[in-house]
């Protein structure tokens, strides 16, 4: 039969579905096992109804032949098949699909699971051979075919004799070249780790000859004799979990599912699975690991869940499906309902997509909810690792997730001394108390340790201790909780207090004064505190920045020079500020020293870098003679 060009366009079409589409040559055997499939789908569904087809779903499978010395992969099943039309309309007329055509057809039926739609799988084959051959004899047909094609410049039908219904493909796999090593896909063992990566949940065994070394019987175990058998292997599993009851799943099976499938050799912290039927129909499997990944909180770690249509896996991390702040989720999602683009490797961005991970997200929200309620030891062990994480939920996009992260985050309670929620602390707030308090530093130890807590401490307040850099941003991106704002103790004006102390009734504003100008522009104000009780001196900031965020920008950004407004409170009541004081007329260089000196210890105290060690070592050091 002479040779009949593509329907559908040129060489470039070809070209470019070949060379554009597809990212992944080793998709080939994935698009060439899911026809096959479709194809013992729509015999199957036949049989249902029709006894003379003379096959049970038992006796559905798809083969793999490799031939390594020339160079041929043959993929064969026992489905509908194709005659001669069906052959120039699908494999002549490239993006024409019959799978589509089926499923439109008997789109009402439950049975009916077709996976390919678009009809240009087939085609990818053409990245890795240089010839196709397809021998196939459709269902209730007398007569069978061949179609063959080296590539764009067409393809020729003729008419063959084959005894069996069903498809046979022949790849001529293409010879090494350019850095290309085609070769690798006449290995075995490449295969059969194909098929366990994309199509281990085809509905049908996957069969392939594979050589195994066999002990010889009655040997002398001694020195034991081995023979080389070839056996025919299943090399699919067919039934993924997440499909089957969870009354019949152990465990231990769905723990040596995640560490298979995730490459982890610890047990998950938690496993949580989800069928949804509705708008979007899905199942879903999700884990939460019980340690942080090495590279998780670096850039090269990747999010996402693995994606698979019908059982066939089209996204090996489907970033869109979970969102930031709850990025540590492991996991597979599987859904008949989705719309993939012509390559099947990527989704479109529709509706569907995002009822998928909206619902994932509730889900998720739910099972942490309730894993805090219920188990709150083993919560905070994953707190450990992942808190920093829902922290990160608070902020990003604007505080746009703050609602669905914020009773999961926990705090260090400076009167329960342990960790905390945000709904904890307000309900143990007395009716006087309007805000709530919060304190940031390097430690808990280092908080803990700041003037300004003992004033708090002395009113029966509650403070969060904060010593993570997300910490103060988390709580201007919330704002509030309750009602109730969020007042970090460091700053300024964070509680005022009517009356004056004793000893700052006894000064006027001189001493201020005279620490200001002798400070100059290192400071922006001196004023007397109302907090400070055993320390003489400490640093608040004032405006929106706080020191915290200082540093944090020093590291970032240092280019930006971004500084807290200082302000330096000192506590009239101290001996060290009434020598100040006293020397004020007496000795204007010592007092000048003295303030310096406890303008440098307000630094220290607040975990900010001294503007001269030297000088202040310097300093110390003359005091001290």
């Amino acid at each position: 039969m002479a040779k009949t060009e593509f329907k559908s366009e040129s060489k470039r079409l070809l070209d470019l579905m070949i060379n554009s589409i597809y990212t992944h040559k080793e998709i080939f055997l994935r698009e060439i096992i899911s026809n096959a499939s479709d194809a013992i789908d729509k015999l199957h569904y036949i049989s249902l109804t029709d006894d003379s087809v003379g096959l049970n779903k038992d006796d559905f499978k798809i083969h793999i032949e490799i031939n390594k010395p020339e160079r041929l992969i043959t993929i064969t099943d026992n489905g509908i098949g194709m005659d001669s039309d069906d052959l120039d309309n699908n494999l002549g007329t490239i993006a024409n699909s019959g799978s589509f055509k089926f499923k439109q057809e008997n789109e009402k039926n439950d049975d009916v699971d077709i996976i390919g739609q678009f009809g240009v799988g087939f085609y990818s084959a053409f990245m890795v051979a240089d010839e196709i051959t397809v021998q196939t004899k459709k269902y209730n047909c007398d007569k069978a075919y061949q179609w063959h094609s080296a590539g764009a410049d067409g393809y020729e039908i003729t008419e063959i004799e084959k005894d069996s219904v069903g498809t046979k493909i022949i790849l001529k796999i293409k010879e090494d070249s350019d850095g290309e090593k085609y070769s690798e896909f006449l290995e075995k063992y490449k295969i059969s780790a194909l098929v366990s990566k994309y199509s281990d949940y085809i509905r049908y065994p996957i069969i392939m000859e594979m050589e195994h070394r066999k002990l010889r019987e009655d040997c002398d175990l001694e020195h034991p004799e081995y023979d080389e058998v070839k056996e025919d292997e299943v090399l699919n599993s067919m039934i993924p979990i997440w499909q089957r009851n969870k009354k019949d799943v152990t465990e231990e099976e769905y723990n040596d599912f995640y560490k298979q499938k995730f490459f982890d050799f610890e047990n998950p912290a938690k496993v949580f699975s989800n069928s949804v039927e509705g708008v979007v129909t899905f199942k879903s499997l999700l884990f939460i690991p019980s340690k942080v990944p090495f590279n998780y909180y670096t850039k090269e770690y990747k999010k996402g869940l693995q994606l698979y249509s019908s059982g066939v896996l089209i996204m090996d991390n489907c970033s869109d499906l979970i969102p930031e702040h709850f990025a540590f989720v492991k996991g597979v999602v599987d859904s008949q309902d989705l719309s993939l683009n012509i390559s099947r490797e990527m989704l479109q961005h529709d509706r569907q997509l995002k009822n998928i991970a909206n619902t994932l997200e509730k889900k998720i929200k739910n099972e942490l909810s309730s894993w805090l309620k219920n188990d709150r030891e083993a919560y905070e062990k994953f707190y450990a690792n992942f808190g920093k994480q829902l922290k990160y939920g608070l902020v990003v996009d604007y505080g746009a997730h703050k609602d669905v992260v914020k009773d999961l985050v926990l705090f260090y309670s400076s009167t329960e001394k342990k960790l905390v929620t945000l709904k904890e602390y307000v309900e143990r707030m007395s009716e006087d108390q309007k805000d709530i308090y919060f304190a940031t530093g390097e430690s808990i130890e280092t908080i803990d340790k700041l003037p300004q807590t003992e004033y708090f401490r002395e009113k029966g307040r509650e403070i969060l201790y904060c010593a993570e850099e997300i910490d103060e941003f988390a709580f201007q991106s919330m704002n509030d909780y309750s009602g109730k704002m969020f007042k970090n103790i460091v700053n300024e004006d964070v509680e005022e207090e009517e009356d004056k102390t004793e000893n700052e009734e006894k000064n006027d504003d001189s001493t201020l004064k005279f620490i200001k100008d002798t400070l100059g522009d290192k400071v922006s104000e001196v004023v007397f505190s109302k907090k400070l009780r055993s320390h003489p001196v400490c640093l608040t900031a004032k405006g929106g920045v706080s020191f915290e965020m200082e540093k944090y920008m020093a590291i970032a950004q240092p280019e930006a020079m971004v500084k807290a407004e200082r302000v330096l409170e000192i506590n009239a009541a101290h001996p060290a500020v009434n020598a100040l004081i006293a020397n004020i007329n007496a000795d204007k260089d010592k007092a000048e020293k003295y303030a310096k000196l406890l303008y440098n210890q307000a630094l220290i105290i607040a975990g900010l870098p001294l503007e001269d060690p030297s000088d202040y070592a310097d300093m110390v050091c003359s005091l001290m003679n």
